[in-house]
């Protein structure tokens, strides 16, 4: 089952191929697009819409996306489609409202042609264009609402950690944390395209990156370093047992990680 994410990224991409196919009928119309550009577009199985029939359903669907994703743009997708206030229709001020009415004007005795139905297919152009800015920053919102989730996930595994620890749990208070810690550092790595030659890197690998790349300082790596040594000292028998301040030196240095490393 998709999720709705997923679900809006495909809506989203399809209503940017409608607004593809709607400027290339738009130059289809105006102007005549090549034989061997049809040709291709027959071969890929798209058959272009009637712009009159199929644009109002379109701009509708994609001024709801904008308003949501980009309100900035509204008022810039909305004036290529009408400006209000005009005092003449020339080459800027045509709009697509006066393609799909037809308007044509003109000038002089010799009626030389100052605006037409070619006037806008710039607008058409710069409508799908502002879409595209919108698909791009849905992409940076859900980078956005993965990076809050994310954290507020740490923190509640953070929490059940030290409600372990006050329980007596020291052991499994530690392995949380330290799960906490190794999945925040893969993450950081992530985000920066660092990729270890380990199939499944350990925290010491991860920060060792993180040094190396100089993402993090030498201060933060012999911290984060001494956060490892707590968690293998939690998570493997050593020489000694684990202590509730050491879970608690290890869950609070985990919760300073999180928000200080990215």
């Amino acid at each position: 089952m998709k999720s709705n994410i997923e679900s809006m990224k495909e809506e989203l991409s399809e209503l940017k191929e409608r607004g593809l196919n709607l400027y290339l009928a738009m130059i289809d119309e105006t102007r005549g697009l090549p034989d061997d550009f049809k040709e291709d577009l027959k071969e890929k199985g798209t058959k272009l819409p009637n712009f009159n029939r199929t644009y109002d359903s379109w701009y509708s669907e994609a001024l709801v996306v904008i308003k949501q994703l980009l309100p900035d743009r509204v008022d810039d997708f909305i004036k290529q489609y009408k400006q209000e206030k005009r005092k003449e229709i020339d080459f800027l001020t045509y709009g697509i409202s006066d393609y799909l009415l037809g308007v044509r004007t003109t000038k002089g005795h010799q009626q030389t042609v100052v605006a037409d139905k070619s006037s806008a297919i710039g607008k058409m152009e710069m409508q799908n264009t502002i879409l595209a800015a919108v698909s791009k920053r849905f992409e940076s919102k859900l980078f956005d609402i993965q990076e809050v989730l994310q954290s507020d996930l740490f923190d509640s595994e953070l929490e059940a950690a030290k409600e372990l620890s006050n329980k007596g749990f020291i052991r499994g208070a530690g392995a949380i944390a330290g799960v906490v810690l190794e999945k925040h550092l893969g993450h950081v790595c992530e985000t920066h395209s660092l990729k270890s030659r380990k199939k499944h890197p350990s925290i010491s690998d991860f920060y060792q990156m993180l040094k190396e790349n100089e993402i993090i300082d030498t201060p933060k790596w012999r911290f984060v370093q001494h956060l490892g040594d707590l968690r293998n000292l939690c998570d493997h028998p050593k020489e000694r047992e684990p202590t509730k301040d050491d879970a608690l030196e290890l869950i609070e240095g985990v919760g300073k990680v999180i928000k200080t490393v990215f």
